[in-house]
């Protein structure tokens, strides 16, 4: 299939486009560029710079989500006349299928992995995209735009969504809203405007929303219609959901959700329950690592933020063993230890919010120590946990202050348990 290159950017092509940023949303504008037939130029901060003279060598800029509205780089690109596209909004210019957008604080990941998933089993084609890993740039490009008959699941974080201009998703489910990302948004309410700005992309009647986000659009006198709002929170069991990862919250608030979305669309419902007994949680989302001298290690690596470290929290019938820290993201730092003070037996605090952490924890008398490493920290708690006890690896914070990314938090953490046991065979 040939992809159209719409007028208002093929005559922007004449030049080379620039790609700002080397990451994955990079790499696949990149790559979309390549399949049609265009040069692209990548400028990433640990490479080649973006500077007025380079900028008046193109006509079109894409850009990857990690540049905020005020980066001067994007300043400059518009200064020399470019044209500015956030990686998502070009590539919907060439998708012929839906696309249903998924956001929220936390689950998105989740819930976008499942959709996808349930999608498929009922014979229906669909791809998961966007901030799940997958570039939709990079998909558009391997599935030649689709068709209509495909849908993209497209996972949008408020940092690629408070910058579009052309991206309309043909449905949205919201998850959750709570405490993330203040260290580019500032305030909640900025937080809250940048994913907003999906619903004002999607047309009525086709977005729902969970509870947590109906309070805050009360708060922030945003209007959701009564038909968009699905109560996800506080709902009895649900005995279809037994033995699967929906059956207990978190994780179910994200079944709630696509069954509102499954059953808009006149799709069988058995087929969705069908689909939470054969779908598996992707790793580092709360999943066990092992048991060692009776001791039970939780990798939670995925919850880097405050919400998403109660959640975990509230699955443990006793206080645990915490592991807890990473680079900031803003927020209310002492009134989240002070919500889980009682779920912490002990807190074993790492990277650049360690100490803050432990002021944190001493002024409501949690027991804890600042661990310089990872698997020092996990030495500790080995010795910290009680004979039947728990030690969760939650972070709460971003890990890119002493590692890649949480995958690689979560795996050198397995790592650790692993050489625990090791050592006492």
């Amino acid at each position: 299939m040939t992809l159209l290159i719409p007028e208002f950017i093929s005559m922007r092509l004449a030049r080379p486009a620039a790609v700002l940023g080397g990451g994955v949303s990079g790499d696949g504008a990149a790559h979309l560029l390549s399949k049609l037939g265009a040069a692209a130029v990548v400028y990433d901060r640990n490479g080649t710079e973006f500077t007025p003279d380079r900028a008046r060598g193109h006509g079109l800029v894409i850009f990857s989500p990690g540049f905020a509205p005020g980066h001067p780089w994007l300043a400059i690109a518009r200064e020399s006349g470019c044209l500015c596209m956030a990686e998502l909004d070009f590539a919907s210019h060439f998708w012929s299928g839906r696309i249903v957008a998924v956001t929220g604080t936390n689950g998105k990941t989740t819930l976008t992995e499942f959709l996808a998933h349930a999608l498929g089993g009922s014979g229906l084609r669909a791809a998961a995209t966007g901030n799940i890993g997958l570039a939709f740039t990079r998909l558009v490009a391997d599935e030649e735009g689709g068709g209509p008959e495909v849908t993209a699941v497209c996972e949008v974080s408020s940092y690629q969504a408070e910058q579009l201009g052309h991206f309309c998703p043909d449905g949205l489910l919201w998850t959750n809203l709570a405490e993330d990302h203040l260290e580019r948004h500032k305030a909640m309410e900025a937080y809250f405007a940048a994913k907003w700005e999906l619903v004002i992309r999607t047309a009525p009647g086709r977005f729902f929303a969970g509870t947590s986000v109906q309070r805050f659009a009360v708060q922030f006198g945003r209007a959701i219609a009564p038909a968009a709002c699905v109560a996800t929170e506080g709902q009895p069991p649900d005995p279809r959901l037994s033995g699967t990862p929906f059956a207990a919250y978190p994780q179910r608030e994200n079944f709630i959700l696509a069954a509102a979305w499954w059953r808009s669309q006149g799709l069988a419902e058995a087929a969705l329950y069908s689909a939470a007994s054969s779908f598996r949680l992707g790793r580092h989302r709360l999943s066990r690592v092992g048991t060692v001298d009776g001791v039970t290690y939780w990798n939670d690596s995925k919850g880097t933020n405050f919400h998403a470290v109660e959640a975990a929290l509230s699955g443990f019938q006793r206080p645990v063993v915490l592991i807890a820290g990473g680079r900031s993201k803003g927020g209310d730092l002492a009134g989240f230890v002070r919500r889980i003070a009682p779920r912490v037996a002990f807190a074993a605090l790492i990277g650049e919010t360690g100490e803050a952490l432990a002021g944190a924890c001493e002024a409501v008398n949690v027991p804890h120590s600042v661990f310089p490493t990872l698997e020092q920290a996990v030495r500790a708690c080995a010795s910290a946990a009680q004979p039947s006890g728990d030690v969760l690896l939650s972070p709460g914070f971003s890990s890119f202050d002493m590692f890649l990314n949480y995958e690689e938090r979560g795996e050198r953490f397995e790592r650790a348990v692993q050489e625990l046991h090791a050592a006492r065979v």
